[in-house]
């Protein structure tokens, strides 16, 4: 199996990224194709030791800034490395894709190259937060900041074929995002969704959750609006780094502190790398006719190594092949 990776794209590329597809192959047997400057690249793995004759590189002349305009820079850069790596998954050459680049230029070049899937209405971005032994789907957190009822369905369907395929959960509970558990509570979207959802016979549905009640592992897919996700996830990403900023603080203030600290290092170190989104590495957008995955823009070489491990679950599940069926149709 091979995986197309942008290896310009990100705030450490390419150095972090490539050295992430090195240890992707060392450690889990991952084939990587690096995509992007030759001549970078391969200098890149000169630094690191290792002889670039050795590696699948696809050359691309062209690279996109994260403060370009997506859809513009998508189609004025046809030679992009964005472009190219989605083209080798558009022909079959590679299994699915990975960038920690532009996630705006990244979702303009999945929909231009590799379309949606028919009869999906718009495609989602999902993240796994860290509130269970596997994890929490939450989708859309952010590729639609505008929706309507019937994408928020199809992205609860999505969501359990996701989490039920690649994230191995049988039977996923599938929740609302919402202001209150009763169905009545509200925007006059969410109730419509919420109706929608109840009547939806292949959804196990629960009913809303609200925004306090997300880590009391009630449910393995959690579904809103792109904007409201987009928000709730970054609050959630803030409000772990101000703890564990305030913690080291704490602990570092006074001697007998830090004395503690030495104590409870191997305690707090998985909490940490558990609320870390360098653990998980990537999120999926779900809806569009390929595997595609975007890594965080400050993502190091684990993070990146652990994006492709995802990937290469996600390519070999048949999750894609099940959202075909069961939401796709003939155009």
């Amino acid at each position: 199996m091979l995986i197309a990776l942008d290896a310009m794209g990100g705030d450490f590329a390419p150095a972090e990224i490539v050295a992430g597809a090195l240890l992707a192959q060392r450690e889990l047997g991952v084939e990587v194709a690096l995509v992007g400057d030759r001549d970078i690249i391969e200098a890149e793995l000169t630094k690191l030791g290792e002889t670039p004759s050795k590696f699948q590189i696809v050359h691309a002349s062209q690279a996109i800034a994260m403060d370009e305009h997506p859809a513009q820079a998508v189609r004025a850069k046809k030679d992009a490395s964005i472009n190219v790596a989605m083209d080798l998954v558009k022909r079959g050459v590679a299994a699915g894709f990975v960038s920690a680049g532009n996630t705006g230029a990244v979702m303009a070049s999945a929909l231009m190259t590799l379309q949606r899937i028919h009869g999906i209405e718009r495609p989602a971005l999902g993240t796994v937060a860290p509130f269970s032994e596997r994890g929490v789907l939450v989708l859309d957190v952010g590729a639609n900041a505008d929706s309507k009822p019937s994408y928020l369905v199809q992205f609860a369907q999505m969501g359990a074929i996701y989490s039920e395929r690649v994230m191995g959960v049988r039977k996923p509970r599938v929740a609302l995002l919402n202001i209150g558990g009763e169905d009545t509570k509200g925007s006059e979207m969410a109730q419509e969704v919420h109706t929608r959802l109840r009547e939806h016979t292949e959804i196990n549905f629960l009913g809303n959750i609200e925004g306090g009640e997300v880590h009391l592992d009630r449910a393995d897919v959690i579904v809103t609006d792109g904007f409201t996700g987009n928000v709730a996830v970054k609050v959630t990403e803030g409000v772990a780094d101000f703890i564990f900023r305030e913690l080291r603080t704490a602990l570092t203030s006074k001697l007998q502190y830090q004395l503690a600290a030495l104590v409870l290092r191997s305690g707090l170190r998985p909490l940490r790398d558990r609320m870390d989104p360098g653990t998980y590495g990537g999120v999926p957008l779900l809806g569009v006719n390929g595997i595609v995955f975007i890594a965080h823009g400050n993502s190091d070489a684990r993070a990146i190594k652990n994006c492709l491990a995802r990937v290469k679950e996600a390519a070999s599940s048949g999750m894609l092949d099940q959202i075909r069926g069961a939401l796709g149709r003939k155009s």
